[in-house]
């Protein structure tokens, strides 16, 4: 389970463009890949009279680049001679940072239960199912960032793994004190006295379902996902409970 992806790219996020950027006045042969599915997000400089576009398609960020004549389009990734890939940074700017912004912000507002200091300098967020013992080791692998104050944990609940995960999460969020309870759940692990809500709030269920959605555009598959932001700011995730040689990078220094 603990393969690390770059930022989850199957998300479908609406990025403005430009008034040059219209969809009715990019030139034929982008159209066309459009047509084929592709979402362009951009226009970037390239060299020799090529002009350069940023699409994403299939969960996949995309390199267009139009020849001069503007009958023509190539995809992929556009190399010098000393082997630098022209294609990265304009990727970099018009796709991914465009939507780590989009989904961090959605993250933000989704149905979490906090674990550490809100005054934390780092903030990550994990996808948690109550009945996940990578979750729980996951959350135990947390503790010295966490008790140290350098991270806060932000728990975004879901009911993936049995037919009572959504009720023992509806249990933690609909608690008087969310971040107790789910201090407690971890703690005991396997012993957790933790049992689904009978009747799940219509409110409470509302919350579940959003964060199910937002796991579903997000590419989870697996809990825990977890998703921080790295070094410059990119939006990158791991599912499963990391290994050990992974936690600096995910966490900061101890």
């Amino acid at each position: 389970m603990n393969r690390r992806n770059s930022l989850t790219l199957g998300l479908l996020v609406t990025l403005a463009l430009g008034s040059a950027q219209a969809a009715e006045e990019l030139p034929a042969p982008i159209r066309m890949v459009e047509s084929k599915g592709a979402r362009v997000v951009g226009q970037f400089d390239a060299p020799d009279g090529l002009k350069g576009y940023a699409a994403e398609y299939q969960g996949q960020a995309m390199a267009l680049y139009l020849t001069a004549d503007g009958k023509h389009v190539v995809s992929g990734r556009l190399f010098d001679a000393q082997g630098n890939d022209l294609s990265r940074e304009p990727l970099e700017r018009l796709v991914f940072a465009p939507m780590a912004k989009e989904m961090w912000a959605k993250m933000e507002k989704s149905a979490w239960i906090a674990d550490g200091k809100d005054s934390a300098p780092r903030t990550v967020y994990v996808f948690t199912d109550p009945n996940c013992p990578y979750c729980t080791m996951f959350w135990q692998q947390a503790r010295p960032w966490v008790e140290s104050g350098k991270v806060q944990l932000r728990h975004v609940m879901v009911g993936m793994i049995r037919a009572d995960s959504m009720g023992k999460a509806a249990a933690l969020l609909a608690d008087a004190d969310p971040a107790r309870a789910l201090h407690s759940h971890e703690l005991a692990g396997k012993s957790s006295p933790l049992k689904p809500a009978g009747k799940i709030p219509e409110a409470i269920q509302q919350k579940l379902d959003d964060n199910m959605a937002l796991a579903e555009q997000m590419g989870v598959t697996a809990t825990p996902s977890i998703f921080y932001l790295n070094e410059k700011g990119r939006m990158e995730q791991v599912q499963g409970a990391p290994r050990p040689e992974q936690l600096e990078q995910l966490l900061g220094a101890k």
